[in-house]
Order: structure tokens, then C-alpha cells, then sequence
């Protein structure tokens, strides 16, 4: 069994399926790259959906579980990520709504684009760090995209 620990927790303030782009600054990241991405706001959280998928995340309820901390040992990449190699029940279960007002409140901007790709392509190419989740479920890749006929 795997769990989130609350510093990474907003990554999911999502529908399970809904494919999103997700940045942040760290220390090897360029103040162009700052100013480009993050508004100039070396502190700064952005997360981006696709527009279509806006209604679903302001809709969306999730259930969290919170899980006693005993068994869960941290993954070697620090992502953030805990496993319990034994079965583990939950000690709490919290209803979640308003995700869209959630990441207002933590202030995380949440951007909306027509296709996740090229700002996808951009951040990856950039000094950010970043998170993607649900890529499969975006639109197609402009570049993918079968050309109109002349």
C-alpha cells in the first residue's frame, strides 16, 4: 500500500483522471525560468489542466484517507511517497470538495490551457522541477495531430 504525505498532497486535489502539469522552482532553477513560469515568484506552486476538465475538478468530492504512520517507510526517490509493505486501515476518512477554492486558499494558481502539450514540452525543457499525472488522458499532442486536408 502506498500514501502521500501532506506536503505533496495538492498534486491530487484532482479528479483520478484528470491530466495535469504541475511546476515549482528549486535551487537549480533560473530566475528566466522563474520569470517565465512562475511569475517571477521563486515560491510559487502552479498547476495546470487542461480547460475542459475545469467543471470536473470545481464538481469533483475525493475522500482521503489518513493512515497510521507505524509501517509506511519513505521511497528512495523522496517524492514524497511512503509504502507499508503489511495491510494498513485508515484511521480517518475526511470528504474533500471545492478543489478549485482548495487551491485558491493554499495559493497555488490554478491555470487552465486548451492543450497540456506545449506547456508540457516547455516546463520539461526547462530548470523546474515538476510533476505530470494523467498525461494519457490529455488531448492529443499537437504535433500528433493528423493535418487538415488542403
Amino acid at each position: 500500500m502506498w500514501a502521500i504525505d501532506t506536503r505533496h498532497l495538492p498534486l491530487y486535489w484532482f479528479p483520478r483522471d484528470c491530466p495535469r502539469c504541475t511546476f515549482w522552482a528549486s535551487d537549480r532553477t533560473t530566475d528566466a525560468d522563474v520569470a517565465r513560469f512562475l511569475d517571477g515568484q521563486r515560491s510559487a506552486r502552479v498547476h495546470v489542466i487542461e480547460g475542459r476538465w475545469l467543471e470536473r475538478v470545481a464538481t469533483t468530492t475525493l475522500q482521503l484517507y489518513r493512515m497510521p504512520e507505524r509501517t509506511f517507510m519513505e521511497t528512495p526517490d523522496s517524492a514524497g511517497f511512503w509504502v507499508s509493505r503489511e495491510a494498513v486501515d485508515a484511521i480517518e476518512r475526511t470528504s474533500v470538495g471545492d478543489l478549485v477554492g482548495r487551491h485558491a486558499a493554499a495559493g497555488i494558481p490554478l491555470r487552465t490551457v486548451p492543450n497540456v502539450w506545449p506547456l508540457w514540452d516547455a516546463v520539461v525543457a526547462s530548470t523546474l522541477e515538476f510533476s505530470g499525472m494523467r498525461l494519457r488522458n490529455a488531448l492529443p499532442h499537437p504535433e500528433e495531430q493528423a493535418p487538415a486536408d488542403p
